[in-house]
C-alpha cells in the first residue's frame, strides 16, 4: 500500500500554467478522487503522478522516495482510461493477462492472476470473448481487471465512466466501491461528476483552473465548503445563489423589492452597503422556515422519491426547492418559499465564505 505527497507541484506548456503549486498528502488505502470542470487541470495532474507527463516543478514522493525521474513503468502504479483501450484480436483473458505476459511472468502465474480477478470482477464467464461480444460495462471490467492483475501499489482511474449510460455508471460506481473495499489499495479517481465524487470518495479534492480549491470528506465539503466555488460545484442540484446588500445588520436581497435575511451571527459586523451573496440549497426549504420568498413556481420536475420546483419571482434567476412529501405542487403556482436561516452560507463579492 502506498502513501503518496504531492510538494509544490506546477506543470506548465510553454508560457502557460495549467497546474499551480499542488500540495498534497494521500494516506495508504484511501479513495480520493479530483473533481473540478472540464480543464481545470485534474487529468494532467493524473498523468503527472503516473509519470505520463512531466513535472515541471515541484516533487512526487511516493512511499517516501522522489518519482519525478522514475520510469512510469518502474513507479509501481496501474491506470484506468476512460477509453477501454482493448486489444480488439485477443480474449478477455489475453486482453487482462498481456501486461503479465509482457514482463516476463509464468504461463501458470499468469492463469492463476487472471482467474483471481476475473471472479472478483464477474468475468469468469467471459474469458473467451473478444471485445466486441462484450457490452461497454464488461469492457470497462476488463481494463479494470488488466490493471488489478498487475497487483500495483496505486490504482489510477481517469474518468472510466464517461462512456457507459446512466444505468451502468451506477452499477460501475457500486463495483468501484466494492473493489476499493476488498484490494484496500490507494486509489486516485478523476471525473468531472460530482456525484460520482460524493458517492466514492474518502476525499475529495476540488480543483479549479489549475489549483486545489478545497480537501475534505465529502459531507465535509458539502457543510461547510471556503468558497462559492465549492459550494455551487459540490451538491446536485447545486446550491441557490441570492445576491444581497447589508443595511443595519440585514440582507436585502437584489431583486426581491425590500424583502431581507436576517443572519446575525454573520451580517451584523458588515458595514452598510456591502455586497453579499446568500446561499441556500434546494433541501433546506421547508414549511417551517423562520424566512421566505415570494414565487411563482414555473417548472416542476418528479424523479419518483423526489420532487423539485423551479421558481421565480420573475425579476431573479430561477430557485431550485426541493419540495419534500409535497408532490402535488403546479406550474404556475404561487408560493411562498420558506427556509431556515441558520442553514444559510454567506459569500463576499468575491466568492470567499464569511464565517
Amino acid at each position: 500500500m502506498s502513501h503518496l505527497k504531492l510538494t509544490g507541484i506546477r506543470k506548465s506548456f510553454g508560457k502557460v500554467d495549467v497546474i499551480e503549486d499542488v500540495n498534497l498528502d494521500i494516506s495508504s488505502k484511501e479513495f480520493v478522487v479530483f473533481v473540478g470542470p472540464s480543464g481545470c487541470g485534474k487529468s494532467t495532474l493524473l498523468r503527472m503522478i503516473a509519470g505520463l507527463e512531466e513535472i515541471s516543478a515541484g516533487e512526487l514522493f511516493i512511499d517516501g522516495s522522489l518519482m519525478n525521474n522514475v520510469d512510469a513503468s518502474k513507479r509501481g502504479i496501474a491506470m484506468v482510461f476512460q477509453s477501454y483501450a482493448l486489444y480488439p484480436h485477443m480474449t478477455v483473458k489475453e486482453n487482462m493477462g498481456f501486461a503479465l505476459k509482457y514482463a516476463g511472468a509464468k504461463k501458470d502465474e499468469i492463469i492463476d492472476r487472471v482467474a483471481e480477478v476475473a471472479k472478483v470482477l464477474e468475468l469468469d464467464q467471459l474469458l473467451d470473448r473478444k471485445p466486441k461480444d462484450l457490452s461497454g460495462g464488461q469492457r470497462q471490467r476488463v481494463a479494470i481487471g488488466r490493471a488489478i492483475v498487475r497487483h500495483p501499489d496505486v490504482f489510477l482511474f481517469d474518468e472510466p465512466l464517461s462512456n457507459l449510460d446512466a444505468e451502468l455508471r451506477v452499477q460501475m460506481r457500486i463495483e468501484i466501491a466494492r473493489l476499493h473495499k476488498e484490494l484496500q489499495t490507494t486509489i486516485i479517481y478523476v471525473t468531472h461528476d460530482q456525484v460520482e465524487a460524493m458517492t466514492l470518495a474518502d476525499k475529495i479534492v476540488v480543483l479549479k483552473d489549475g489549483k486545489i480549491e478545497q480537501v475534505g470528506a465529502p459531507l465535509s465539503l458539502y457543510d461547510d465548503p471556503v468558497n462559492q466555488f465549492v459550494a455551487g460545484f459540490i451538491g446536485s442540484p447545486k446550491m441557490n445563489f441570492l445576491p444581497a446588500r447589508v443595511e443595519d445588520g440585514l440582507l436585502y436581497l437584489e431583486h426581491y423589492e425590500g424583502q431581507f435575511i436576517n443572519l446575525p451571527k454573520l451580517s451584523e459586523s458588515l458595514k452598510n452597503g456591502t455586497k453579499v451573496v446568500v446561499g441556500i440549497r434546494p433541501e433546506h426549504f421547508s414549511n417551517s422556515g423562520g424566512s421566505s420568498l415570494s414565487l411563482k413556481v414555473e417548472i416542476v420536475e418528479h424523479l419518483g422519491g423526489e420532487t423539485y420546483a423551479y421558481a421565480s419571482n420573475g425579476n431573479a434567476e430561477l430557485i431550485t426547492i426541493a419540495m419534500g412529501a409535497n408532490r402535488n405542487i403546479s406550474s404556475g403556482e404561487e408560493i411562498e418559499a420558506r427556509f431556515d436561516t441558520e442553514n444559510a452560507l454567506l459569500f463576499d463579492n468575491f466568492g470567499a465564505r464569511i464565517r
